[in-house]
């Protein structure tokens, strides 16, 4: 027992280590979902077929980033991150206090967000490939929910990044810049 002990302690990373955490699936799901919303939601006319190519993008890149919720690296798997109710709970409450502890994956909220944001996408994604249906053609109700579910990611996302920006300043540590690169502090090298 005491041998496995020291052969833990011989492989773990030195506190202030960096450790590769977000795979380059991860990340290019992430800034792809960023780039696509910021085109379709600000900058491409609704409708037309640009925004229709980024759509379908995003679509594709949400279908790959689910599967890679089943097979992928460790802290892209949804066993990895999805929490429990009262795991989510306590970690709420810990929050609250100003005591979360640090995550080096998704903390138990950043899941909740990542997996409502998903859902989100998923229903923006088929709302829009609805719109292109003969069946569904000219059907004011579906662009309504097609336009609602886009400003809910944008609410959401919006509140995403505020979060990030709040839990790197919390743990003194660039959070964005961990999705970038994909490397975080090895734990023990930043605060709760």
């Amino acid at each position: 027992m005491t041998e496995q002990v020291a052969q833990a302690g011989a492989m773990a990373p030195a506190a202030g280590a960096n450790v590769r955490v977000w795979d380059p699936v991860v990340r290019l799901f992430h800034w792809t979902v960023v780039a696509g919303c910021v085109l379709n939601l600000f900058i491409l006319e609704d409708g037309e077929l640009p925004h229709e190519i980024v759509g379908y993008v995003v679509a594709a890149a949400l279908v790959v980033r689910i599967a890679w919720g089943f097979v992928g690296t460790r802290h892209a798997r949804f066993s990895d991150f999805v929490p429990t109710p009262s795991r989510l709970k306590a970690y709420v409450a810990a929050l609250v206090r100003g005591r979360e502890p640090r995550v080096l994956g998704h903390n138990p909220a950043g899941a909740v967000m990542m997996l409502a944001l998903m859902v989100l996408l998923a229903g923006v994604s088929v709302t829009g490939w609805m719109m292109t249906l003969d069946a569904f053609w000219g059907e004011d109700w579906l662009e309504g929910l097609h336009e609602a579910l886009a400003n809910a990611i944008l609410v959401l996302a919006l509140l995403h990044a505020a979060a990030a920006l709040f839990e790197s300043w919390r743990h003194r540590e660039n959070l964005v810049w961990a999705m970038v690169t994909g490397r975080k502090k090895a734990m023990g090298g930043a605060r709760p």
